[in-house]
């Protein structure tokens, strides 16, 4: 039979490229497939923060960061709860990723150029008992350069291959189907777009001018998750997280749709743990979209009042990055789908980051003069900017207009003024006190024992009412949707199995399309700095076992 490639790739976004570039290595013909124009190269990752999760790296060394593969595979087992008949590849993803982030992940990375910045972060910290949930030490490794200068050594990597004539990329080629015209799936149909010179991530158009079919003797899959379809987050909302929310705001464009999930489950794929989804509650509406419904996701310190939107403290441990899915749960109780952070300036100064590698313009562009810029400001440029143009931010000198601005905002006037002073003057008598019964207070404290959180990411503790502190800060907080983590179930060499478990001959899957590994190598719950990690070990897999089957 006469192939057009060795292996098809579907899907440009960093899991893609990494198993095109691997198969490059190996001297494999590839064509690569994206619906989007070229512009958007690299997917999702490009507008990542470039978060990567290692364990016992020489950052954390450096910190005086105590961690180990033992502590690591607790956490994560923990955080996972692995409790079905499905996550037996999962839990095997979870172990040899565990492994990779423990060993050759960070050296083969910086072998590539990859750098990262030397202050480690400390997402989820979990707040329960010690196999619960979360991250027991810092973990989240910022690459310098954030998502694109992840993206640059993959693509870069892909080019040359291109270069070589051993790739062939065709964009504005949209999959409609998977078929087999032998023993395995060797064919890929589909729709030719009209072209298109959008900036990335804007909405291309869907005008069909063609058609295509193309064989190989393998297909792998990278095409993402369903963050861009909302219809589709609604229809898989677990119920243990409540009823769907109303309104939602994207963390992703509308293209990351999730259609090649059902043409792959109509070959013959088995998709599983598709309830499993990780969406953010900490979501401002973006006051510059790139996208429809552009939504960004703060990074908050630990020192934020959280309240609902009847302006409750939120309960124990559901402080600022502490526990992603456990907030939405609640918040999905409570019959309201926004929350609220109050704060002062002075808080919002030290411990507001944005994601998105646009909204970090110092760690994109590689300024370390840029970078000591933004520490010395009292409120970093691309945070000042929300605070001036955005819509779910209200300034005020005085509680009394805080509250009237936040009430304006919503469709009902919910929050009452004396029982948010009472709730702030509460905890402001506990600030003042060496000693304390409010463990947000000892939240903070505690993460001030850190190095890295003390110096740029952890306001000293103060009375948020303290006038030398303001003005006063409240930010409505929306559901942002992100990340699918269940997907297509696959074996450790990334083939993608059927539903009684046998590979489908021919296929592979990476990336969020496979859950990051396995079907859903998260479990219930992420670690975070493990998509983009997962995507770059789940393509690497692909590539190579890809390569290996078609030498």
């Amino acid at each position: 039979m006469s192939y057009d490639a060795d292996v098809i790739v579907i899907g440009a976004g960093l899991a893609g490229l990494a198993a095109t570039a691997e198969l490059v290595d190996a001297g494999r013909k590839v064509i690569l497939l994206d619906q989007e124009p070229e512009q958007s190269i690299g997917g999702q990752a490009h507008w990542s923060f470039g978060g990567l999760f290692f364990v016992d790296s020489p950052e954390q060394r450096r910190l005086r960061i105590k961690d180990s593969h033992a502590l690591a595979l607790q956490d994560w087992m923990g955080t996972a709860a692995f409790d079905r008949e499905e996550d037996h590849w999962p839990r095997k993803w979870a172990e040899a990723y565990v492994d990779f982030a423990a060993g050759e992940k960070r050296s083969w990375l910086h072998r590539q150029g990859v750098r990262f910045f030397p202050v480690v972060g400390w997402a989820e910290r979990g707040g329960y008992d010690a196999n619960g949930h979360g991250n027991s030490v810092p973990r989240f490794h910022i690459t310098w350069g954030t998502g694109p200068g992840l993206v640059a050594p993959f693509e870069r990597r892909v080019r040359e291959g291109v270069a070589r004539g051993l790739v062939q990329l065709k964009f504005r080629h949209r999959v409609t189907g998977l078929s087999r015209s032998a023993g395995s799936v060797d064919t890929v149909t589909g729709e030719i777009l009209e072209p298109s010179t959008i900036e990335r991530g804007q909405p291309s158009g869907r005008e069909v001018t063609g058609a295509f079919e193309l064989k190989a003797q393998a297909v792998i899959v990278t095409s993402g998750g369903i963050g861009g379809n909302h219809d589709l987050v609604r229809a898989n909302w677990p119920e243990r997280l409540g009823n769907p929310p109303e309104k939602m705001i994207s963390g992703v464009p509308a293209h990351v749709d999730g259609r090649m999930l059902g043409i792959a489950e109509e070959a013959g794929a088995h998709l599983i743990n598709r309830d499993r989804m990780w969406h953010y509650t900490e979501g401002i509406q973006n006051w510059n979209p790139i996208w429809e419904n552009h939504g960004i996701r703060v990074l908050p310190g630990p020192s934020s009042l959280w309240l609902d939107a009847r302006g409750k403290r939120l309960p124990v441990p559901l402080f600022p990055g502490f526990d992603t899915l456990g907030t939405l749960e609640h918040i999905m109780k409570t019959g309201y789908d926004y929350t609220w952070f109050v704060l002062d300036q002075k808080i919002i100064g030290k411990e507001f980051a944005l994601s998105g590698s646009e909204q970090n313009p110092d760690l994109t562009g590689k300024s370390v003069k840029d970078v000591f810029i933004r520490a010395r400001a009292d409120v970093p440029g691309p945070v000042k900017a929300f605070m001036d143009h955005g819509v779910d931010f209200v300034v005020e000198k005085d509680l009394g207009s805080l509250v009237r601005g936040m009430n304006a905002l919503t469709k009902d006037p919910l929050i009452d003024e004396a029982e948010l002073r009472r709730e702030i003057v509460s905890r402001d008598r506990e600030v003042a006190n060496p000693f304390t019964k409010d463990l947000q207070v000892m939240a903070i404290r505690g993460a001030r024992n850190y190095l890295g959180d003390k110096l740029i990411r952890t306001a000293t503790p103060h009375r948020i009412l303290d006038p030398k502190a303001g003005p006063l800060i409240a930010v409505r907080l929306n559901i942002l949707t992100r990340k699918t983590l269940g997907g297509l179930e696959t074996d450790l060499s990334s083939r993608v199995l059927t539903e009684g478990g046998d590979p489908l001959e021919g296929v592979y899957a990476a990336g969020e399309a496979a859950g990051f590994g396995g079907g859903g190598v998260h479990g219930y719950r992420s670690l975070e700095g493990t998509f983009l990690g997962g995507c770059l070990f789940s393509g690497r897999t692909a590539g190579r076992a890809a390569a290996k089957a078609t030498g």
